[in-house]
């Protein structure tokens, strides 16, 4: 090798371990994201509960109006919100369905009337135990593993007699909540997830008997709330997200409703089993203010564990419009705030 050639060698020699001394450390592999998945209670370990009742008056079958509504908002609900009343035979086969769907299970809320027909008194004096022992049974022979929530009479408030004797008083209610919990945990029911669901309304929480209808911290899993809210300025209940999570009783007084609920009853899971922003029928407003207000505020607002949207054209009253897209602007919104990951929850 001639010395130029072993000069230049050498050079290329400490040039490479230099080279490689310099060389850029291996970038650490990044953390899988972290899987939320819910508890016994169905609470999840981390985010919030996605759900609906989709095509609340329409006539056609509330599976295939939900499908409809997932396919439009963007997201698959992690929860699918049914009614019944009275003798109804339920969870149907349609139902079932929904939850055993392999590529995206749901957790049904099933809300009943267990009194339809009859009253609050009669249910705890026991004189309906063949109604809720015939759900029992059906339970136990159709859906006897998977965890479900129940809502015992929705929105009690504007059912209440307050008149002594009137069989619907605050107090009824509440021992016709009890009544049934109960009983079904003797005929062996330990799937269901107990909720008790409020209005949320100043009107009713000014009223003396308001407190009365909380049935006991023994009986009740989580604490919901139907309430909404109005896009059109000026009209009932204008507002945001915050807005029906905050009011308080006719004149201002008292706490908020979910400071009500977190201080009253603190570590209970809230649920805001109805939800929505609505205008009047032919009067379109874009609902993106209010669609846009909900993260900021669940943020807040730790105690919120699911929300569950009612979407309809038009309410029990044909006067207001709740659905997600009445406007180009409100559906946009509305599927920006479904696709966020805070709403990624596995059914455990």
């Amino acid at each position: 090798m001639t010395i130029l050639g072993a000069m230049l060698a050498g050079t290329t020699a400490v040039m490479g371990t230099a080279g490689a001394a310099q060389a850029a450390p291996a970038k650490p592999k990044p953390k899988a994201a972290k899987q939320c998945v819910t508890d016994n209670k169905l609470v999840p370990s981390c985010g919030v509960l996605w759900g609906a009742a989709a095509g609340g008056f329409s006539p056609l079958p509330r599976d295939r109006e939900l499908k409809t509504w997932e396919k439009l908002s963007g997201r698959t609900s992690t929860i699918y919100h049914t009614y019944h009343k009275g003798d109804e035979v339920f969870p149907t086969p349609a139902e079932i369905a929904m939850t055993r769907d392999p590529n995206n299970p749901r957790a049904l809320l099933l809300n009943w009337r267990v009194e339809y027909g009859s009253t609050w008194a009669n249910v705890a004096a026991g004189k309906l135990d063949a109604r809720i022992d015939k759900f029992a049974a059906h339970i136990k022979s159709t859906y006897p593993n998977q965890k479900f929530f129940l809502v015992l009479n929705h929105e009690p408030e504007d059912d209440v007699n307050p008149k002594p004797g009137s069989g619907m008083t605050a107090k009824d209610f509440a021992a016709s909540y009890r009544h049934v919990i109960q009983r079904l945990h003797t005929k062996g029911i330990n799937n269901a997830i107990n909720v008790v669901a409020y209005m949320g309304n100043e009107k009713w929480m000014a009223q003396s008997w308001w407190s009365d209808l909380y049935p006991g911290d023994d009986v009740v899993d989580w604490i919901g709330l139907d309430s909404y809210v109005s896009a059109e300025k000026g009209y009932y209940h204008y507002g945001k997200f915050n807005d029906l999570l905050d009011r308080k009783a006719t004149g201002g007084k008292g706490l908020g409703w979910y400071q009500w609920a977190t201080t009253k009853h603190p570590g209970k899971p809230i649920m805001i089993a109805e939800w929505g922003a609505y205008h009047r029928v032919g009067k379109v407003t874009d609902k993106s203010a209010q669609f846009n207000s909900v993260l900021p505020e669940l943020a807040k607002r730790p105690a919120v564990k699911a929300i569950v949207y009612f979407d309809t054209k038009k309410d029990a009253f044909g006067d207001r419009d709740i659905s997600i897209n009445s406007s180009t602007t409100s559906l946009t919104a509305f599927r920006k705030l479904a696709a966020n990951p805070l709403f990624n929850v596995k059914i455990a």
